[in-house]
């Protein structure tokens, strides 16, 4: 079978969750024998070939409103006429307006809708109100609508009256080396660690506003940036109020430093809030990370039993400060947690579920059919 993977950054995985998921399920599938095309947008990007998938490099419109769209538009017309894959796996329920375009070449689309796109302030009143219309769309056009958490399982049934497809990331189990942490002058298990994009519904102001209130006595590293110009970045710095235990490290690309850095974290704050299944999580509970995560249903979905939870700054500054009391039991919790993830979150399962998607849309041809068997409103939605 041919798949296409469109809507992401394309592999090698450097960015997020959908580039990760594209990698992980790309490479297996293609490891299985089906020929995988990811389609990419990496300015400069010569490689056509990685880990078994075929790479298609697209440019794209580096303006934030328009990146996504520009590149996925000129992926999904690259899939109509050169390549012709079997089935879609269109990531980022953005991209909606290309399903037609896909279908138009007979092509059935499964839409990964990420998480509650529409309530991300960098998107502004224009941008949330585009996400809500997306989403409606790619609950509407799609063969299969694909949500990596139960809690966005519940919101497209709610909202949408569609039956989404369960199926979360995988965790990494990791276990990096402790010495790279010299070379960031840190020992195992000294200091708390945020590692985030500097957005307003990832919560890291108020992570580094409710450590410096703290008495912790470890060091807290800030990884990660805002991807375009933000005035976030200058409330999360004016928040460390020149704390000089507050370390900003700006983006780490290392990935094996960065798994690192989890591995031997006194503690992990994890402040996303909108996103459903985190990889980000998921990678700090497989490298065993003691968890204090911003209190929400995808959060507790993930962490459950294993993970403190927090919700303003106050919460963050008794996490920390419980966590450094008594590091034993944040250690047990934090080994608690990798066993559960390494159960419940496996790549190899995860990519089999898409292969077996992606077999019952090719079957299922006649799109108004297959559409209608996966939408239909459920029976204790429909009314009297």
């Amino acid at each position: 079978m041919r798949i296409g993977i469109l809507g992401t950054r394309g592999v090698p995985a450097r960015y997020g969750g959908f580039e990760t998921a594209a990698e992980e399920i790309g490479r297996r599938l293609a490891d299985w024998g089906h020929e995988v095309v990811v389609y990419c947008r990496n300015p400069g990007q010569t490689q056509q070939v990685h880990d078994g998938m075929a790479l298609v490099n697209l440019p794209a419109v580096r303006v934030k409103a328009l990146e996504t769209l520009s590149h996925t538009g000129l992926s999904a017309a690259h899939a109509v006429v050169r390549d012709r894959p079997d089935v879609v796996f269109l990531f980022n329920a953005a991209n909606a307006p290309f399903i037609p375009l896909l279908h138009s070449a007979g092509i059935p689309v499964a839409v990964h809708v990420d998480g509650l796109e529409s309530k991300r302030a960098k998107w502004g009143r224009h941008g949330s109100a585009y996400y809500r219309w997306a989403e409606s769309r790619s609950a509407r056009w799609a063969q299969a609508v694909i949500a990596d958490s139960h809690g966005i399982v519940d919101h497209l049934l709610t909202n949408h009256g569609v039956i989404a497809d369960y199926i979360p990331y995988g965790a990494p189990i990791v276990t990096p080396d402790p010495a790279r942490l010299r070379e960031l002058s840190l020992t195992q298990h000294g200091y708390h660690l945020v590692v985030a994009r500097f957005e307003p519904e990832n919560h890291v102001r108020e992570v580094v506003e409710g450590y410096v209130a703290s008495s912790c006595r470890l060091p807290l590293l800030v990884v990660g940036d805002a991807v375009y110009g933000s005035a976030y970045r200058n409330e999360i710095r004016q928040a460390g109020n020149g704390d000089p235990r507050v370390r900003f490290l700006g983006g780490i690309w290392d990935q094996e430093l960065l798994d690192s850095l989890y591995a031997g974290a006194a503690s992990y704050l994890h402040g996303h809030s909108v996103g459903g299944t985190n990889p980000s999580l998921l990678r700090a509970m497989g490298a065993a990370a003691p968890v204090i995560a911003y209190d929400v249903p995808f959060n507790r979905e993930v962490a459950r039993l294993n993970g403190r939870y927090f919700r303003r700054p106050d919460d963050v500054a008794r996490e920390c400060e419980l966590a450094e009391s008594d590091m034993a039991a944040a250690i047990v919790r934090g080994r608690a947690g990798r066993i559960d993830v390494m159960e419940r979150y496996q790549w190899d399962q995860v990519a089999d579920a898409y292969e077996k998607l992606a077999h019952a849309l090719v079957v299922d041809s006649g799109f108004p059919t297959a559409r209608d068997d996966r939408q239909r409103t459920p029976p204790e939605l429909a009314g009297p």
